[in-house]
């Protein structure tokens, strides 16, 4: 062997002897929790990426949905009352009408949280629920074996299709719950196991944090009947399709534990159901690919479909079965959007990871593309382990207040905060009507303040938001419902039709009008 033909075949002079020691080192108790891994740098960068970058709008874009003022306040009035609310604490247009906090789980959570760090408490836990979710993406590609380029890749592509609904919102629970059971369903393909079975106390836990716990009862179903279908084909036992349909039926069984039993289930079938939903809420509308975060899930969507093909040509029916459901759910509605890229970006990387790898098979060490996967090979043990570096940067962050600028309000950019600070006894003293998003700001700036409708559209149904959209659109009849409601303030943006035709109504008069948000008053 020649001087150079060495060099190519081990590296350059002194390199095995140093990989040699840093896994000697690694095999250290002490060394593993206190090095930091690549799996610990990734979720770093993920944390820094989307939320302490200057480029972006950093913490306080995790508040750009106003939900969170609503869930905040009533976490807050669990903690007060020890109980879960059950009827209607914040709107005078069903005063005291049953209410579902079906997601009671997450509001105290977030309610305790606000009440000791304040609205900081609340964007740290959802920054590190999302850094989490990325991080557990790339570990479950990892741990499948697929080519480390190729799972960073899928990775990026399947947080930035996610990154959609990165809000401090309650569906952020889903997202890392999900990824975690799915890895679960995959390593029990596998291996199985009984652990597989800690999936049931999991969903009673899930249901009283999120109504996503419906995908993993949907996922156990359709794993069943995958492996019933295999079984059928000559390549699975039936034995696998049984167990996997009583792990559906005992998680089905376990979601009836939560405050309102059975009829949190039809409260939110009916929901999901509801063409009025449907057509109104953006969320659960077809997506638009018209943003970037839109056209990375495409990508992911459209090679998800020919990853389809080959399962099922390979006769691996269960997770071809993953990738249509999902991938039909995600067209139908964009909040499905994340869903479909947790389950389904792990199956899609280990395709794309055998192509590449069947495409460069005859490539030599010493090229390019030989380099590349010399590489990757070398840095995928740095992604199979944890360090103590990621819980050590988190209390950090827990403790550090400036330079971050940890936001102490919702964003101007998106709600009217000095106008309603400047103008709030007025405004709880009055009859407000204003938009959903800034009703939810007003619970939140206090919660004593009633209103007209908030950002809970399963409680408040059409026959409201069809009053409410009438009003704010002005339409005919906007005069008479004004009237019927007795409105004596109104809180909106100044392009509102309503705002225009309240301009020239006799007995009304602009308050305030800082050129973007608009005060009136009923004389």
């Amino acid at each position: 062997m020649t001087p150079s033909q060495t060099v190519g075949a081990l590296g350059r002079p002194g390199q095995g002897s140093r990989r040699h020691s840093a896994e000697l080192l690694l095999q250290k108790p002490w060394a593993r929790l206190l090095i930091p891994s690549l799996s610990d740098l990734f979720f770093l960068a993920v944390l820094v990426w989307l939320f302490m970058s200057a480029g972006g709008a950093g913490w306080q874009g995790l508040l750009a949905d106003a939900d969170v003022g609503w869930h905040i306040r009533t976490g807050e009035y669990i903690l007060d009352h020890h109980a879960v609310p059950r009827q209607d604490l914040y709107s005078f247009s069903k005063p005291d009408a049953p209410w579902y906090a079906w997601e009671w789980g997450v509001d105290l959570i977030d309610g305790a949280l606000h009440r000791a760090m304040g609205l900081k408490g609340v964007v740290l836990l959802a920054g590190v629920l999302i850094a989490l979710f990325a991080t557990t993406l790339l570990r479950r590609m990892v741990w499948r074996n697929v080519h480390l380029f190729a799972a960073l890749i899928v990775s990026l592509l399947a947080v930035g299709g996610a990154s959609i609904h990165f809000l401090a919102r309650p569906h952020i629970f889903t997202l890392v719950l999900l990824s975690g059971a799915v890895w679960m369903i995959e390593s029990d393909r596998r291996t199985p196991r009984n652990r597989i079975w800690w999936l049931v106390p999991l969903t009673m836990v899930w249901t009283n944090l999120h109504g996503g716990f419906l995908a993993l009862i949907a996922l156990l179903g359709l794993t069943a009947v995958g492996i019933a279908i295999e079984a059928l084909m000559g390549i699975e036992r039936f034995h696998g399709a049984y167990r996997y349909a009583a792990l559906t039926g005992a998680c089905a069984l376990v979601s009836l534990v939560n405050p309102y039993g059975i009829q949190l289930h039809k409260h939110v079938w009916d929901y999901l159901r509801s063409d009025w939903i449907r057509n109104i809420i953006q969320e659960f509308q077809a997506p638009n690919f018209r943003n970037e975060n839109l056209l990375q899930y495409e990508v992911l969507l459209l090679v998800g479909l020919i990853v389809a093909g080959f399962l099922f040509r390979r006769k691996q029916v269960a997770e071809g079965l993953w990738i249509l459901f999902f991938a039909h759910m995600s067209l139908s509605s964009v909040r499905h959007v994340p869903i479909f890229v947790t389950v389904a970006a792990p199956v899609i990387a280990v395709e794309v990871s055998t192509w590449w790898t069947t495409w460069t098979a005859s490539a030599s060490r010493n090229s390019l593309v030989g380099i590349l996967n010399q590489m990757a090979a070398d840095s995928m043990h740095g992604f199979r382990r944890t360090s103590l570096w990621v819980p050590a940067v988190v209390l950090t962050l827990v403790l550090l207040g400036p330079p971050f600028p940890w936001p102490k309000d919702f964003p101007e950019v998106g709600f009217p905060v000095k106008m309603v600070h400047a103008h709030q006894k007025e405004i709880l003293e009055s009859r407000v009507l204003t938009s959903d998003q800034w009703a939810d700001y007003l619970i939140y700036t206090d919660p004593r303040t009633k209103v007209f409708v908030d950002g809970r559209s399963d409680f408040y149904g059409e026959e409201i938001g069809d009053q409410y959209l009438h009003m704010y659109s002005g339409n005919w009849d906007w005069n008479t419902l004004v009237n019927k409601y007795r409105f004596n303030l109104v809180l909106l943006p100044v392009e509102s039709p309503l705002v225009q035709l309240l301009k020239i109504t006799p007995g009304w008069r602009v308050e305030q009008d800082n050129g973007k948000e608009i005060l009136l008053v009923h004389r």
